[in-house]
């Protein structure tokens, strides 16, 4: 079934799978593809080039897929793939991709409360929670169950390592690694962010072994280099320290010290 509201302009071009709700003064433009089971309220803006997964929800006056904000853009074709059940609540802004990456790309199960942004070319993982008024620069890359605090800014080509946490307000110009919790403008290192993993049912031996790793990184004279080799010959190869070894030496920016 398909409940399209009389006052909302959908194209006939647009492809609109079934169970699909959209409100009163929506605009869905053509080369818009949306699944089934969305739910899209009021005064939202679907612009073309989305690419919409199954069971999301989007709040009023939304903007999805608006051009980037970016003054080398040249009116290319690029698309934004958002997957299934996402939260997009009042007022978010996601812009499609530029020719470097051609899209930009939102995982499953995410959280993203009112008036945050997402940049161009972004490429985010599974149930990361932005919070109020994030901005996320142009290209940068989040990993699964990140967690921002409302107001904080990523700078453009920032990654985020999986199951981190952001303080509010903060401002992030490097890398910052997985399994942590950092905060402060500019960001710093708190130490692990053992809530999360806890929740995520993390073993405690398992998150002992990745604090051994960050007081390496963190907690003595060594470069990151140093580091790194420390981790390598000294601990146990578990899956999460080879994870945050490959992750540091990935690191084009450096990483938040």
């Amino acid at each position: 079934m398909l409940n399209i509201h009389p006052t909302a302009i959908v194209s006939s071009e647009a492809i609109i799978g079934d169970n699909v709700h959209i409100g009163a003064f929506c605009i869905i433009e053509s080369d818009v593809t949306i699944g089934n089971g969305n739910v899209i309220h009021n005064n939202v803006i679907i612009k073309s080039g989305t690419r919409l997964g199954t069971g999301n929800t989007i709040y009023p006056f939304a903007v999805v897929a608006a051009i980037p904000q970016d003054l080398k853009f040249a009116g290319e074709y690029t698309e934004l793939f958002i997957g299934n059940k996402n939260i997009i609540r009042e007022y978010v802004t996601i812009s499609r991709g530029t020719v470097e990456k051609n899209k930009t790309v939102i995982g499953n199960e995410c959280l993203f409360m009112a008036n945050s942004h997402v940049g161009h070319d972004c490429i985010l993982g599974n149930n990361i929670i932005i919070a109020n008024s994030v901005a996320l620069g142009g290209h940068v890359e989040i990993e699964d169950f990140v967690t921002i605090g409302g107001l904080a800014g990523i700078h453009q080509f920032v990654r985020i390592g999986k199951h981190v946490m952001i303080g509010a307000h903060s401002k992030a110009v490097k890398d910052i690694p997985p399994f942590c919790l950092f905060d402060g403008s500019p960001l710093e290192f708190q130490g692990l962010n053992v809530i999360g993993l806890k929740r995520r049912l993390f073993e405690d031996k398992t998150i002992e072994q990745i604090r051994k790793a960050y007081n390496i990184i963190y907690k003595n004279s060594m470069n990151v280099s140093q580091a790194v080799n420390e981790i390598k010959n000294y601990l146990p190869q578990t899956p999460e320290l080879k994870h945050i070894v490959s992750f540091v030496e990935a690191s084009s920016r450096g990483i938040t010290k």
